[in-house]
């Protein structure tokens, strides 16, 4: 039988994060064979992830990662804040978002590809859950590319570089200087941040949406007693003021506080030399419409008691 060395489970410890004990269990039970005790643990770590996967899991990180003409955003959740200082937590949250350039802004992709200390990017996950003891998941990702020019992003209540709270990505297509684009795609990507915006031009504006607000304007407007059609005008100046509330190129550069982003994009082509088109843009807030559930802790001292 193979002697089970103090080295051995320091390896095994290192390439999994399982605890000393487990590490040294895993193998015994499979005679010092490292790829096999990894993959016993894996199989503990799925078991553990059961139990855990009916918690809420609404904090995390979001992590960004660029690549020339591309870049990706993806939000890794977490049960605890406390788990987004972890040093393990926050290595995969930025290895997803890097893999996620090649594997596109598909969740079950990115889970199926290969993660690089080997196995999946969902082995690693549950890995993870079994280390650290809390539920874990991928929510969510998103890519964007250009064909020239850049895709510039920012992180704000940044953790660690590429890791906050909330994560920005600004595409600009020009044939400009790329350092200056990235420089003016910072910019945006900040103002992005700041002003949350819900599409890029007013004819991306979610009809849904558009008709409730025009509703709710109408309704408004008719408690003045004015005629129909003085009505109508009166919502239709109203929509510019929405507009420029959710729509990023009508909305007002917050660093300058006077500009459209629109006018923005026009001075910059000039300033540049070379027309300067905003293609596209993603603004990810951790846990963002996840409800999460607020415990009763007085209810579950007297549950305990009882």
């Amino acid at each position: 039988m193979t002697e089970i060395t103090a080295t051995l489970v320091k390896n095994l410890r290192e390439k999994t994060g399982a605890g000393m004990m487990d590490c040294k269990k895993a193998l015994t039970e499979n005679n010092g064979d490292m790829e096999a005790a990894v993959d016993w643990l894996r199989k503990k770590g799925l078991s553990a992830a059961a139990k855990k996967a009916d918690r809420v899991a609404a904090e995390g990180l979001i992590a960004v990662a660029a690549a020339g003409t591309k870049a990706t955003v993806v939000e890794v959740n977490a049960e605890t804040d406390f788990v987004a200082l972890n040093e393990k937590f926050q290595t995969f949250a930025l290895h997803v978002a890097k893999i996620a350039l090649e594997s596109g802004a598909d969740v079950e992709k990115l889970k199926a590809a290969a993660y690089p200390n080997g196995g999946t990017v969902q082995d690693a996950l549950t890995t993870l859950v079994a280390t650290i003891g809390e539920n874990m998941s991928i929510r969510r990702v998103a890519h964007l590319a250009v064909t020239q020019g850049v895709v510039a992003s920012y992180v704000h209540n940044a953790q660690a570089p590429n890791l906050g709270k909330i994560g920005v990505l600004v595409a600009l297509e020009s044939s400009a200087d790329a350092a200056k684009l990235q420089e003016l795609g910072k910019q945006l990507a900040m103002h992005v941040a700041a002003a949350r915006p819900e599409a890029l031009t007013i004819a991306d504006v979610d009809t849904r949406a558009l008709d409730r607000e025009r509703n709710v304007l109408a309704d408004q407007a008719r408690a003045s007693g004015k005629p129909e059609e003085i009505i109508a005008k009166m919502v239709e100046g109203r929509l510019r003021k929405y507009y420029e509330e959710v729509v990023l190129l009508e909305q007002i550069y917050v660093v300058d506080g006077e500009s459209r982003i629109a006018q923005v994009i026009e001075k910059a082509s000039k300033t540049l030399g070379a027309p300067v088109k905003l293609t596209g843009f993603v603004r990810y807030q951790l846990g963002e419409g996840i409800e999460k559930t607020q415990d009763d802790f007085a209810a579950e001292v007297a549950k305990m008691a009882s």
